[in-house]
Formats: structure tokens, sequence, C-alpha cells
């Protein structure tokens, strides 16, 4: 409902449009903008623009504010990891906490954006994300938002096992590498995968427990693998004798290591011919080549859910072919 009234009065209320000042050879533009909540400090300046009255918004009882919205919405949805910022305009940004997983429940979120009116906006989940950076955002779209939308998201983000938004922080882990292939056990060819792996822990501040090159015999490659999980290793990376070849008996080996396989053959590239299996609660994989050569595989895709614990299931790799083609 919008109607006139004198701006000494209008404390509180909302604008329901836009107010132009004009101060010759200083400034044109807008001074205050549709859906602005008046203050009381805004008084001596409408008055200077040669306002007595101004229109103003007033929701009745089935609609809210587009900034209550807002806020009401961020609330629903943001987990712990989630810092929500000032509103401004309708719209309530979310930034993480800490750095971790970036978790997004999608099925609740398709299911609230559904909603007219409603728009809840996130980066692309399971990414790993910094101290700080921007996570997504919610607004509804109207000035004036009725108030059953903005209580439909509550209610789905209240049935939601998790918090619909959240940023999953990463728990303590350790690694073990175990680099087979013949020709690096004896030495004939230079190891390049440990370097790239120790990088790319160091970058999680994951501890590397070990890394031994048991060669090319199946016996001995399940040995390493059991060992490192005895060990006390909580992700086991065995490197090279992934492919087809039949000299290649890393996939063999880790079938015998482990209590589940989830995948051999990834969708997606590079690094398709990745393995990924678990021997109790460690995670056990299986690496191609495409690790060394590659700034990012499939082995970068899984690994910050497996250092968030997450249990990665078949079905979550199966998903990963949308948007799983990792070239630049």
């Amino acid at each position: 409902m919008k109607r006139e009234v004198p701006v000494e009065k209008a404390v509180g209320m909302v604008l329901a449009h836009d107010l132009t000042q004009i101060i010759p050879g200083e400034f044109k533009g807008v001074a205050f903008k549709l859906g602005h909540i008046i203050r009381e400090e805004d008084i001596p300046r409408l008055l200077d623009m040669g306002k007595r009255h101004v229109y103003v918004l007033e929701p009745d009882e089935n609609e809210l504010h587009e900034n209550e919205g807002a806020e009401r919405m961020a609330k629903a949805v943001a987990g712990p990891g989630v810092q929500l910022t000032e509103v401004h305009e309708g719209k309530v940004n979310l930034k993480a906490a800490r750095r971790g997983l970036l978790w997004v429940d999608a099925g609740t979120v398709t299911e609230m954006n559904r909603i007219p009116d409603i728009a809840i906006i996130t980066r692309a989940p399971f990414i790993d994300v910094a101290q700080g950076a921007s996570i997504g955002a919610v607004r509804p779209i109207p000035l004036l938002v009725e108030r059953a939308k903005i209580e439909r998201v509550e209610a789905l983000a209240a049935r939601a096992d998790m918090p619909v938004i959240d940023v999953l922080p990463y728990q303590p882990h350790k690694a073990a590498i175990v680099t087979t292939g013949s020709e690096i056990q004896s030495g004939r060819v230079a190891d390049k995968s440990g370097p790239v792996l120790r990088e790319k822990f160091a970058h999680f501040g994951v501890e590397v427990l070990s890394q031994v090159f048991p060669g090319d015999e199946v016996e001995a490659i399940v040995a390493a693998i059991v060992e490192a999980c005895e060990r006390g290793a909580t992700i086991v990376c065995v490197t090279g004798g992934m492919s087809v070849d039949p000299d290649d008996r890393s996939p063999g080996a880790i079938r015998r290591a482990a209590d589940t396989v989830v995948r051999y053959g990834m969708p997606l590239l590079p690094g398709s011919m990745t393995m990924l299996a678990y021997r109790g609660e460690t995670a056990i994989f299986g690496l191609p080549g495409a690790v060394i050569h590659d700034a990012r595989t499939a082995f970068d895709v899984l690994l910050p859910r497996v250092l968030a614990g997450l249990r990665i299931t078949e079905d979550d790799i199966a998903q990963l072919g949308v948007g799983g083609w990792l070239y630049a």
C-alpha cells in the first residue's frame, strides 16, 4: 500500500520511489532509493531537498520488506561455517567464516528457487574455499514480498538434515604414498609423483607419513597399502600402474587391499583412470600419470571431500560428469 505522509512522520517507513537531489555545480543523483527505510537523520536532508511529503509503502500483515525477508532467508539457510553480511538493498551476501569445503544442499536450494520471487544463489558446491571468500547471496525479488514465501524458505531449511549452505572444516589427515613401477624402484627413472602430491597435501596442511617404492608385484603393493593403513594413514595414494596394460598391477592390488571399491574410472578429464576405494575409514586413491602432468585432475575434485570427512559414494561420482571437463 502506498500513501503520502509528512516527512517528519515518515521515520521507520519504506520509501516508495527514488528521490533525486540537485545541488547546482556539485551533485545530481539519487539521494534516497526506492525501498530506503527513512531514519530520523534523513529528515534535514529531505527538507533541504524541498520535500515536505513523501510516498511510503506500508506492508500489510501478509507482506515483508525485502530487507527483512533477505535477513530471514539468510539466517535460515546458513550453517556455522557461513558469515552473513549486512543486508543492502534487499540482499544478504554469504561469506566463508572459515576455510573448508563448500557444502550446498542442491536439492533444497532448487526447491527454494521454485518459489516465485525467491532467489538463493551459491557458488558450485564441493569446492575448496578460503576464509572470507564470497560463496553466495540471498534475496527476495520484489520490494515487498509475501510473508508466506519467506516462511516456506524457512520451513524447507528446517526440514533439511544439514544446514542448506555451509563451509565444512577440514579434518586432520595423514597421507602415505605408494609409488609403483620397477623403473622407479630401480632408479632408472626419477619419481615425479611424490613431489607433486606432497605439494598438493601441503596446500591443505596434510602430513605425509611416508613414501615407498614396492615395484610392480601385486603382493608387494598390497603389503605397502596395508602397512600404510596400519601406520595411521587416513589417505593412501597409489601412483603409477593405473592403465589397462598387463604390466599395470595397481588396480588389482587396491582391490585386494580394500574393503570397498567405490569406482575405477571417473567421469572426469583429466584423470579418468583414477580409482577410489576404502580400507576401513582410510581412502585409497589409485592415481594415473595425469596427476603429474595436469594442474587439476579428478584427484583434486575428490580430495577436498575426503578431507572434510565426506564418505564418497558411486552416486556422488556419477554426478561429476556434468562439469567434469577440467581442462582450461
